[in-house]
């Protein structure tokens, strides 16, 4: 009899064993969350893109620096005339380098033909990167050929804006019409335009571009996309998960230069308990940014 017993009583602690191996390692449910977006209000202010070769061109400071090389003492001071007359009716702000210049100005007519160049006139960008939020200028280009014999510098502020990223005009008094004319003025839209565009601080922006789930039993399995929307290189920050508030898993995330992102897959991440309510992706970043809002996805688990 106590052996019958005790047989009875090791089946028993034997099933607890299994139910509690089972609760803890063996899915009891699979819940298809699907792919989600982060949500992010940052706009900006009014239309832009009629003016511009494209929506939203700025570089990635108000403060961008120039190279002039190749050029005579006259159409290197018109240059420079066209750079301070720019900073006196905008925030804008240029600035000499010897290297590693954002906007380069040359008048040797050998440098005309690049089949890289976006080229408008004899100026424009020459290297753009794509974000949600602005096609930012890495790098314009501006070639002086012709001398200028108006008051103004009116052939170098021409390029120049090319440079900034503004089209031509179909107004013959602007300067931005394709004929130059000494009596051409700038108008009110231009530096507008560039003051909308160039009083966003140059932050960069990490956004949570996508994030799929899916549920099996007590684990977690996911992607996720990150980029870097903004106007500056990203420093280190922190991806986080969690699961109705209590932290599942967190990992580094290394700096991102400007539109660059990462995709991030995890499988079996433990959840600790079955019945979740929301998953909640939340990017730690300690630096400032265009908008953090879209730095944090939750996902709320409909049953």
């Amino acid at each position: 009899m106590g052996i019958f017993l005790k047989l009875i009583w090791g089946g028993f602690v034997i099933g607890i064993i299994f139910l509690l191996f089972a609760y803890w390692f063996f899915p009891f449910e699979t819940i298809n969350l699907g792919s989600f977006s982060s949500n992010s209000n940052f706009s900006i202010t009014g239309n832009l893109s009629k003016t511009q070769f494209y929506e939203h061109m700025r570089y990635s400071d108000k403060k961008i620096s120039y190279r002039i090389y190749n050029c005579p003492l006259k159409k290197k001071q018109e240059m420079l005339d066209s750079f301070d007359i720019l900073s006196n009716i905008t925030i804008l702000e240029f600035y000499p380098v010897e290297y590693g210049e954002e906007i380069s100005v040359t008048c040797d007519s050998t440098a005309k033909i690049e089949e890289k160049m976006f080229i408008a006139g004899e100026g424009g960008p020459t290297n753009i990167i794509k974000t949600s939020n602005f096609n930012v200028i890495a790098h314009g280009k501006i070639l002086l050929i012709r001398d200028s014999n108006c008051e103004k510098p009116n052939i170098a502020l021409h390029e120049l804006l090319h440079a900034i990223g503004f089209n031509h005009s179909e107004n013959p008094e602007n300067i931005m019409y394709p004929v130059t004319k000494c009596g051409q003025t700038i108008g009110e839209d231009i530096p507008l335009i560039i003051n909308t565009l160039y009083e966003y601080p140059s932050y960069p922006d990490i956004s949570l571009e996508n994030v799929s789930a899916l549920i099996h039993g007590k684990y977690l399995d996911t992607n996720i996309s990150i980029r870097n929307n903004g106007l500056k290189n990203s420093g280190v920050s922190e991806m986080k998960i969690y699961a109705d508030g209590k932290l599942i898993k967190s990992l580094d995330i290394d700096s991102m230069k400007i539109g660059y992102g990462t995709t991030i897959s995890m499988t079996n991440i433990f959840i600790q308990k079955i019945s979740i309510k929301e998953i909640k992706y939340y990017i730690e970043a300690n630096f400032s940014e265009l908008d953090k809002r879209n730095n944090e996805l939750p996902l709320t688990i409909k049953k």
